[in-house]
């Protein structure tokens, strides 16, 4: 388990094996969430890398012979 400090100025550094991990870059934005008594850090994506991501997904939808 690994943890982590709290700077003076509420500043904290995520280890280097865990930003390795999850690939994060310098000035990358991670979402925020409280949960009870727990901070999750949730990394966000570039919209534009998400472009292309469903292609070959079937979109045909089968339908019951009374709803046609």
């Amino acid at each position: 388990m690994k943890t982590i400090t709290v700077s003076p100025k509420y500043q904290i550094v995520i280890p280097k094996d865990i930003r390795k991990g999850l690939k994060l870059k310098p000035g990358q934005k991670l979402q925020v969430i409280q949960i009870e008594d727990r901070i999750e850090y949730i990394p966000l994506k570039d919209i534009k890398k998400a472009r292309g991501f469903l292609k070959g997904m079937d979109t045909e939808i089968l339908r019951e012979e009374d709803r046609l």
